[in-house]
């Protein structure tokens, strides 16, 4: 006769060890899982918001159309430009358009623009795609509260304007002052 190895009670014990082993791993792989589901729903919720913001940047941009000061004696007293949207852009805010300027390599003069800046649009602010604005820059505008910029150039200074959109996009138009000055008033293009 040929001995049992095991009895019948402790084959059910044997079978109910290997149950509870292999529920204790299903937890922990459903556990796993939606750990793993959370996180790639946060990450591709912050990529979308990535992307949506890089896109703004990138798509609602500035376009300089003309650079032009105007002149009083043997100086550039008021740097004009004239601005339109981006190709694709979307209307762009001007009240949340912040403008560097630097006169012949000093140090940045920097404002906020408001509606002192810039007559020939409505009151909103709003630069949609097929609109123009014409923005002087001079010291005798205010900005948002503060001062507007100094923009006197002797010939053949250099003015660098960067603008920069509340979506972070930016716009650098740069322009010298002719050399000589010789039309004592009026328009001069700066190239």
């Amino acid at each position: 006769m040929i001995p049992k190895l095991l009895n019948d009670e402790e084959r059910g014990q044997v079978g109910i060890g290997t149950l509870i082993v292999f529920i204790a791993l299903v937890l922990v792989a459903a556990i796993a899982a939606g750990v793993l589901i959370n996180t790639a729903g946060f990450l591709q919720s912050q990529a979308e918001q990535t992307g949506q913001e890089s896109t703004s940047q990138v798509s609602n941009q500035l376009q300089s159309i003309s650079l032009y000061g105007t002149t009083t004696g043997s100086e550039v007293n008021t740097v004009t430009t004239v601005l339109t949207t981006g190709p694709g852009s979307e209307p762009v805010n001007l009240d949340n358009v912040r403008v560097d300027v630097f006169v012949d390599g000093s140090g940045a003069q920097s404002a906020e623009l408001d509606g002192s800046a810039f007559s020939s649009l409505d009151t909103t602010g709003i630069l949609t795609p097929d609109e123009r604005v014409t923005i002087d820059l001079t010291s005798d505008a205010n900005y948002q509260g503060t001062p507007g910029v100094t923009t006197t150039l002797s010939a053949g200074d250099e003015v660098e304007i960067v603008f920069t959109t509340g979506d972070g996009s930016q716009l650098q138009v740069v322009g010298s002052a002719p050399d000589p000055i010789t039309q004592s008033s009026g328009e001069v293009p700066l190239e």
